[in-house]
């Protein structure tokens, strides 16, 4: 449909206005939808990445009760190895799960950054 702007020239600029802040709105209101689409998303794998980092370390401890139990359990050598591979998983199921904690922050404050930038525009 197209749009015809008056001869006037404030009125036109006032109709150009009212186009740009319903262009900005609808952009807004899109990128808004896509982050709320993806945060629940977020949220999930940072609460499930310790816990796959924890599968991982019961793994490796149960390898090293595997040895423990051929060895006879006095072998502290590799006993430490298999401790050690089962850290591994933890650690990086916690950088994982911090990382996406910072992530899932900074998404939010920026959607509510722009939700408030949207108000503002309505009330104008």
């Amino acid at each position: 449909m197209p749009v015809t702007v008056p001869s006037n020239p404030k009125s036109g600029a006032r109709a150009t206005h009212v186009l740009m802040r319903g262009r900005y709105l609808l952009t807004s209101v899109l990128a808004k939808t896509e982050v709320n689409k993806y945060l629940p998303l977020i949220n999930t794998c940072v609460a499930l990445a310790p816990l796959f980092g924890l599968l991982g370390t019961v793994t490796g401890m149960i390898e090293v009760f595997q040895v423990m139990a051929f060895t006879g359990g006095g072998d502290a050598r590799s006993m430490a190895g298999g401790v050690s591979k089962a850290t591994l998983p933890t650690m990086a199921g916690m950088t994982t799960a911090l990382s996406g904690v910072f992530a899932t922050i900074y998404l939010t404050s920026a959607r509510n950054r722009e939700e408030n930038s949207i108000k503002e525009i309505i009330k104008s």
